[in-house]
């Protein structure tokens, strides 16, 4: 069945007089007709929260048939690999650095990928609106394969590099598009629960990841963690190309859809990530915070950020900007996106110093190390599953945040608790508790952010908070390693006596010798040593990650409580054979015409 899908008047969204209004503490607010569509709200309610719209208040209509499920095991197949390849590295890293001789250099392993990750999704997430969103995800899961075969066959760092950054690329437009495409197919009251679904199987090649890496590495070569990943891109590729048959319907000539791209703005936010992200990856290691290495990049890439912020307003600014400032007009979108780049980071944070912790204090060996992180990537699914099943029933995210974050900060309180002596009980103990906080807060940030947005904005929205997302994850490895490599360094001369061991660990590249094998080379009184350091790094390691875990408990006791919407209006929505209109998911219910447009009947 089929309608055309009625033109949303973007002209008036996110006018400053449309601002959702705070409510007292406790009360949901709710989005209406003053608030997110572009209408002015009526006289005098100025101090009170808009109204949803009554229709957004009815029961939703909305049936998942099989074709919705193909088209999330689709998704899930192509998520896989960037789940593996996420946890699968972190072992294997050691090897990796010694293997390609990556030295210094080692930190662009990790930070190409993410860099490039966050630097393609706002883009991403533009290209998806022009273009429709199957062939922007299929030429994804092409790219990401690509890259895996190019590290695969890589016999040097530079190519080692290249080949991440272009996974970095194809990863970062298959995470955001699939929040994307289900943003199109679910309505978001409900999303949790789908979403939920792929994060279960996200979460088992995430439980599986580490102990596939290690067992790799143990066994073979560590260049079968990357070749894995071409028959699982291939798989994922079949299955999307027969099932994720979505709607798009834009007849405009090619030159006309390359207009819409906000080419100023992405260059300049490209430009200023890469900037600021340089100097982190050196600061503290290979040159001094007060290094002009590092402070003209880092001051060229802030001022970037402010200069990317008037791209996107004005007279300079786009048709259609990247990053409308319309998403960050509610107080809870602002906090929402503070705490997503906490949690993000503390996420990489633990999945990438616990392996230390284990390889480099307890000697396990790559294999066990895997084997060592399963008891916390195991508690994280039925965490993130509750978190999406209590949000979906009872329609409040706030207890969850708040809930979450509190458990997390007791989680990396405990870990501060480890040393060499550490049984094998206490660090499984440990980590399912920091896993239970951050598997709770892991899934229920992006509804949260999606709440005061339009759903025309919502490919936005989702583009934004992937953005924000992916840049945690740089932040949550290049902090920690500066942390990390400079406490190392602080405790090297005092209590390391042999020059050898001194000399390896000097110059940043603390990190890249954190292995059993490392330490296994030296007589046992200096392997004391040198496992005591390693401890002590580990452990300011997350003593500085309870921090930055505090400040997202504080920030997520001021979000406020806003309706999720029952209904779902998108042009995007799934195919219907024999035409493909879109419908609202309320339209059996519905006696006015006007309210059947602009969404999907499944």
């Amino acid at each position: 069945m089929s309608v055309t899908p009625t033109t949303v008047d973007t002209a008036n969204i996110g006018r400053t007089d449309s601002t959702v209004l705070t409510a007292p503490e406790d009360a949901i607010l709710t989005l209406g007709p003053g608030s997110a569509t572009g209408h002015d709200p009526e006289p005098g309610n100025s101090d009170q929260a808009a109204i949803l719209e009554e229709d957004d208040q009815e029961p939703d209509d909305f049936h998942p048939g099989w074709r919705l499920w193909a088209i999330i095991a689709g998704m899930t197949v192509a998520l896989i690999l960037t789940a593996l390849e996420n946890t699968a590295v972190t072992v294997a890293l050691p090897v990796i650095v010694s293997d390609l001789n990556l030295g210094d250099n080692y930190i662009w392993f990790t930070n190409a990928f993410f860099i490039a990750s966050a630097a393609i999704q706002p883009l991403v997430g533009q290209l998806s609106n022009i273009f429709g969103r199957r062939w922007i995800m299929l030429t994804n899961v092409a790219i990401f394969t690509l890259g895996s075969g190019i590290c695969g066959g890589a016999n040097n760092a530079a190519t080692m590099i290249a080949g991440r950054t272009i996974q970095g690329l194809g990863s970062g437009g298959i995470t955001l598009l699939g929040d994307i495409i289900m943003s199109d197919l679910v309505p978001l009251r409900l999303r949790g629960n789908y979403l939920g679904a792929i994060l279960s199987v996200f979460g088992i090649a995430l439980t599986l990841g580490p102990f596939i890496g290690g067992s790799i590495v143990a066994t073979t070569t560590w260049r079968w963690i990357f070749y894995l990943n071409l028959p699982i891109g291939g798989a994922a590729l079949i299955l999307l190309f027969i099932f994720l048959q979505v709607h798009y319907d834009d007849d405009a000539p090619l030159s006309q859809k390359l207009k819409r791209i906000d080419l100023l703005g992405n260059l300049v936010l490209v430009a200023s990530v890469v900037s600021a992200l340089f100097a982190l990856a050196y600061a503290g290691s290979t040159y001094s915070w007060g290094s002009y290495h590092v402070l003209v990049p880092l001051i060229l890439g802030l001022f970037g950020l402010v200069v990317f912020r008037y791209t996107q307003v004005g007279r300079i600014a786009a048709t259609e900007p990247v990053m409308p400032p319309r998403l960050f007009q509610h107080r809870t979108s602002v906090i929402i996106a503070i705490n997503t780049f906490i949690n993000s980071g503390l996420t990489f944070w633990c999945l990438f110093f616990l392996p230390v912790f284990f390889q480099a204090v307890k000697l396990y060996g790559p294999q066990y190390s895997g084997v060592a992180l399963l008891p916390g990537t195991v508690v994280a699914i039925p965490g993130s599953a509750l978190a999406a099943v209590a949000i979906s029933r009872w329609g409040r995210y706030k207890p969850v945040h708040v809930a979450g974050f509190a458990v997390t900060v007791i989680g990396l309180g405990l870990l501060t608790l480890q040393n060499p002596s550490t049984t094998v009980a206490q660090w499984a103990s440990y980590q399912s508790i920091l896993a239970l906080g951050g598997g709770v807060l892991i899934n229920s940030q992006l509804p949260a952010f999606q709440s005061p947005v339009e759903e025309s904005d919502q490919a936005a929205a989702s583009a934004t908070w992937g953005f924000i997302r992916s840049i945690g994850f740089v932040w949550g490895v290049a902090i920690p390693a500066t942390i990390f490599n400079n406490r190392i360094s602080e405790l090297l001369e005092e209590h390391i006596t042999d020059p050898v061991a001194v000399q390896a660990l000097s110059g940043g590249r603390a990190y890249g010798s954190a292995s059993a094998a490392f330490v296994r080379q030296f007589p046992p009184e200096i392997q004391e040593q040198l496992r005591y350091v390693f401890s002590q790094g580990v452990l300011r390691v997350f003593q500085v990650a309870i921090a930055f875990a505090g400040v997202g408990f504080l920030l997520s006791l001021f979000e406020d409580e806003i309706a999720l919407r029952k209904k779902l209006k998108t042009k995007f929505g799934l195919k219907v054979e024999g035409n493909a209109r879109t419908v609202d998911a309320e339209a059996s219910t519905s006696t006015e015409p006007e309210k059947a447009l602009d969404a999907v009947i499944l």
